[in-house]
This record gives C-alpha cells, structure tokens and sequence, in this order.
C-alpha cells in the first residue's frame, strides 16, 4: 500500500510539472506575438466565464431545495418540477427573443436585433458570442425561478411553464436592456447595477408578487395566527449552501474576464461578507423576539445579504459589504413580518429577501460606493439615478406582470382547484410522492378524488378565507 502512495505522489507530482512546463512553454512562445497574447488572454477569459456561468446555473439546483424545503411535503414535487422547467421555458424564451431584446441594437428600450440568434457576430464583450449568451441566459433563468417561490403551494403547472416563458422572452430582458444594454436608458444615465440587484432579483421578485396577490393566499394560511412550516430544514439548508456557493460565480463572473484578479477578490469577498451578517443579523433578531434561534431565518438573512452586495459588490470596500449584510438582514427579519400585516402570502420569505434587498442593494451603490457614494462626500447624485433605476424597474414590472397573470388565469387558469391544493399537488398534476411510504396509501389520486370540471377550470382565487 505505502508503495502504491508512493507511486501516486510521484505520477501526481509529474503530471504538474509537466502541465506547468506546457504553460509557461505556450506563454513564452506567445510572448512578442501580439495575436497570440490576445487569443491566450480570451480563452482564459472565456474559460473563466463558463466556468461562472455553471456556477449560476447551479443556481437552479439551490433554488429548487430551498423551496422544497420550505413548502409542505404534499408540494415538493411540484416545486421542484417548477424550478427544473423554469429553466427550459426560461431558454427558450430568451433564445426566441429576449437576448436581443436585452443586448441588441434598437433604441434606449429595447434591442431589435438576434431574435432565434440570427445574424448574431462572432464575439460580445470580447468574448465568443455563445460564451456570453450562455452566461447571460443563466441570469434569466434565475429571475424566473426566484417567482415561483412566492406562488408556492397553489400555482397550475401549466401557469408556472407560461410566466417562465414570457419572462424570459420580454419581463427581465426589457429591463436588462435599460441598465446593462449598451444603448439603454438607465446605463447612459449612469446607473450602476453590476451582477442584478435590480435586474435579476428585483424583476423576479415583483413578477411573483404581482402572481401571488392574483392568486391570493393559501386556503389554510390565517395571518398573524398560523405560520405554515416548511417540511424539511436540511434540504433548505442544503439550497442555501448552494446558493452561497454558486454566487461566487454569479457576483465575480460579472466581470466577463479575468484581467483583473484584485478585482476578482474583491467582489469575491464582499459577496462572502455581506451573506455572513445578513445571517447572524437575521438569527439574533429571532432570538432577541422570539427566544429561539431560528435558523430558518439565517437561511433567508444569507440569501438577503447575497442580493443586497450583488448590486454594488465591485464598488464598495469590504467593510461597507459588512454594514451591507447587516441592513438586509434586519430588512428581511421585518420584511416577512410585514408580508403577514400586509396580508400577502409568501411562503418561502421570497419577496422580502429578493425585492425588499433587491431595493436596498440598488441604492446602496449610491451610498456605498468609494466613487459616488454619499458617505464618500459624491452628493445624491449616484443615490438619485439609482432609486430612479429602481422606481422605473417597479413601474414596468408590476403592472406588466399583473396583465400577464390575468391573462393566464383568464386562458389557462392560474390557480390549481381547491381539492388538490388540499390534498396537495404532487399526486394530482405529477403522479409522484416525494415520501410515498409515508403517505396514508401508495396508489395514486383516483379520477373519483376530483372532477373533471375542477380540473379544467380552476379558481384564481380560495373558495374560502379573506
């Protein structure tokens, strides 16, 4: 055996000589070759942005067991069905259109240009144009899953596969246009949003408001007196993990290269910062109301301090990301107490973390900033093209999201029936359990359980309860 290690050690240790001798060859070749420098620096560029891109796709996976875990055990296959098809539907809605809504040439609103990527160049940003593409679409398919955790518990599947759909075939690609499109609106006059505190989250949080105050609330939800538990703890904890992680790639990958690694670092550890006192925040706040140490609550003061440094994460020092983590994690405490005085029906705190720090992080370029910033001496003029970003994104959003949803439940209905979202969705609308041996019988929901009327023509709204 110890010879064996001993073999291994050796061939590892040849295997990275080598490949370090192959690296410093391909360098030194290229050196005095400018076309071979630069095609050397792209493809680390590109490599570095793939490589992101996978990590916010991972996104998707984070996503799906959060909410599993939140939403009660009769719902997980449905949540997770959710999110595994938002991405599809998101694809290829952003692929229809939506990428040359949001990076085309058009005007300041929207782009005109690279619908069904035609006519598309060989490169964008200095990179293989499919490479940006592929990063760009993860982005969208994050805004649209970040939705269905707001609908949890109550939404037709066929509802859930449309809204992904025309989010992101023109919802998040219009507003992406305005602050990230090289002619739009909002970017000419200065707003800074640099991974989507605005763009990704807070798009994807007023859609799902707009679906959840349509659908109205859950049937057994009573506010200020019952809180429906999610199911399983360690699968949210587990999506929070994953989460963290995969906003590594989602705040530095931002960058579209790796020129720079200061930085790179940077916005690497403020992203850690602000997640780390977003959830101690949270998790004190719990226990100084509550006595207990909810950890549920750290769960969603992490995510709140991830979506607030998103926006100002390579502008801001690492200790401002640390004051950062510490207001999102007081916004999000109070925000999902409010959500109950408001009487809006969230299951998985969605909208507080994603929309009310979605805000936050928005204008906190314009007070954070070390150029701009108001606590920097820059004046109100960064914080007043931020929150004008921020009041514009609400105004075409929600609206436009409200239109949606009504349209849907009028052709499709957004609702599933009453009968199901008691018994719970997953046998109904996926034939599946997520713990059938622990369900009162392993046979499936007869046609007898339902009727067909019910079916086919659901409520948007409770048959019972405010």
């Amino acid at each position: 055996m110890r010879k064996k290690s001993r073999f291994w050690r050796l061939f590892s240790l040849t295997m990275l000589i080598t490949g370090l001798l192959m690296l410093s060859t391909g360098i030194a070749h290229a050196q005095g070759n400018d076309e071979a420098i630069a095609n050397l620096a792209q493809s680390i560029d590109t490599v570095w942005v793939l490589i992101a891109g996978f990590l916010v796709f991972f996104m998707q996976c984070g996503f799906g067991f959060l909410e599993a875990g939140f939403v009660r055990s009769k719902n997980v296959v449905n949540i997770m069905a959710e999110n595994f098809l938002d991405t599809t539907m998101t694809t290829m809605g952003f692929w229809a259109a939506g990428f040359g809504i949001m990076f085309g040439s058009g005007n300041g609103l929207f782009g005109t240009e690279w619908f069904f990527l035609q006519g598309i160049p060989s490169e964008y940003a200095g990179l293989p144009f499919y490479a940006f593409f592929f990063f760009q679409f993860a982005f969208s398919a994050a805004a649209s899953t970040i939705a269905s955790g707001l609908m949890a518990e109550r939404t037709d599947f066929r509802a859930d596969l449309t809204y992904s759909f025309v989010v992101g075939l023109v919802i998040y690609p219009v507003v992406g246009h305005w602050v990230w499109g090289g002619d739009g609106w909002l970017a000419e006059r200065g707003m800074l949003d640099f991974a989507g505190s605005t763009v990704v989250h807070l798009v994807g949080a007023f859609v799902g408001l707009a679906g959840t105050l349509v659908l109205g609330k859950r049937l057994d939800k009573e506010f200020g007196i019952n809180t429906i538990r999610g199911h399983n703890i360690p699968l949210a904890a587990i999506g929070t993990f994953v989460l963290w992680l995969a906003w590594f790639g989602f705040n530095p990958g931002s960058t579209l290269g790796a020129s720079d690694p200061n930085s790179i670092a940077l916005i690497v550890l403020n992203t850690d910062f602000a997640a780390t006192t977003g959830a101690i925040t949270a998790i004190f706040l719990s226990y100084f109301h509550t006595k207990k140490w909810d950890v549920s609550m750290a769960f969603n003061g992490s995510l709140a301090g991830l979506v607030a440094i998103t926006a100002p994460c390579a502008f801001v020092t690492p200790e401002a990301s640390l004051i950062i983590g510490v207001i999102a994690g007081v916004l999000v405490y109070y925000g999902v107490g409010l959500m109950e005085i408001l009487k809006i029906d969230d299951p998985v705190g969605a909208f507080p973390v994603h929309g009310v720090n979605g805000i936050f992080g928005t204008l906190s370029v314009g007070l954070f900033a070390t150029d701009g910033g108001l606590f920097y001496g820059d004046g109100f003029s960064q914080l007043g093209t931020q929150a004008l970003g921020v009041t514009a994104t609400i105004l075409f959003v929600f609206p436009t999201s409200l239109i949606m949803f009504r349209i849907i439940d009028a052709v499709i209905g957004l609702r599933v029936p009453p009968e199901v979202e008691k018994a719970g969705i997953d046998g109904f609308y996926h034939g599946a359990y997520s713990y059938p041996e622990f369900t009162s019988s392993y046979g499936l929901p007869t046609a007898k359980a339902v009727s067909p009327e019910a079916i086919s023509m659901p409520s948007s709204k409770p048959t019972t309860g405010d």
